[in-house]
């Protein structure tokens, strides 16, 4: 299994999960908070057409993770699958002929992988995340959640790759330009993931066989690759190798779960 992203940010976020079972490979797009030029020239970055993808996850209905997904799904025929709240919210009229309804704890196949999605606290309808399996590995999708729940660490246990939110610094927050409104929506319960916290779910889910880190979903304003960095090392041992932080434009380049 290997997974790449095409940006993370709030201007837009896409991740690429790859599984190979002999010659044939299993692709999903997670999230698809990009124009459709501009996520056909992403996934050419990553050596990928949009036919090469068997299916879209569509977390939630912010438009810096729904995008062009319907479009996308619609254009190319690809399944696509998200919540039946992230389905109403997003107040389409059309039903396209390859949308399915996720739910927590219910997995879904897509040829060699298995998406097991779960709720998280966010200003969302029904916002859902992954832990997508291949085999014995599994990797772990977090992002736009606002707090650590019981059941948000329990589906992060035993994996071997962790895409993490880290959004923001709570002083770089506190001290932007940001109003106060939005400063508390983002700081929320139901907001984004400070770096603080992040570590708190990290420490809560490290384990001998955790040996990718990425830091995604960064701030522009509020948040820098160091804090983060810092943030997160306090649970991660230099040895098991570097924390890879996500670029909002370049995202990072393909991570091979071995």
């Amino acid at each position: 299994m290997r997974f790449c992203s095409l940006g993370s940010g709030s201007s837009g976020n896409g991740t690429v999960v790859e599984a190979r079972d002999g010659a044939q490979a299993s692709r999903v797009l997670i999230d698809c908070g990009f124009a459709l030029r501009e996520l056909d020239a992403r996934l050419a970055r990553a050596g990928l057409a949009a036919t090469d993808l068997d299916a879209v996850f569509v977390t939630h209905e912010h438009g810096d993770h729904a995008g062009s997904a319907l479009a996308l799904a619609r254009r190319d025929g690809i399944a696509i699958w998200m919540s039946r709240g992230t389905w109403r919210a997003l107040g389409e009229t059309e039903r396209p002929p390859g949308l399915r309804f996720a739910r927590d704890g219910e997995t879904i196949a897509i040829g060699a992988l298995e998406l097991h999605p779960f709720t998280v606290a966010h200003d969302a309808e029904e916002p859902l995340q992954l832990r997508c399996r291949h085999a014995r590995r599994q990797l772990g999708v977090l992002t736009d959640a606002g707090s650590i729940t019981p059941h948000l660490v329990a589906n992060l246990q035993g994996l071997d790759a962790l895409l993490l939110e880290c959004n923001h610094d709570r002083a770089l927050l506190e001290a932007s330009r940001y109003p106060p409104s939005l400063k508390a929506r983002i700081g929320g319960r139901w907001g984004h993931l400070a770096n603080d916290t992040a570590a708190e779910i990290l420490a809560a889910c490290v384990h001998d066989g955790l040996r990718h880190l990425v830091a995604a979903h960064l701030s522009r304003e509020n948040n820098r690759p160091d804090l983060v960095r810092a943030s997160l090392a306090r649970a991660w041992h230099p040895m098991r190798g570097d924390i890879v932080v996500a670029d909002a434009d370049q995202g990072f380049d393909w991570i091979a779960i071995d």
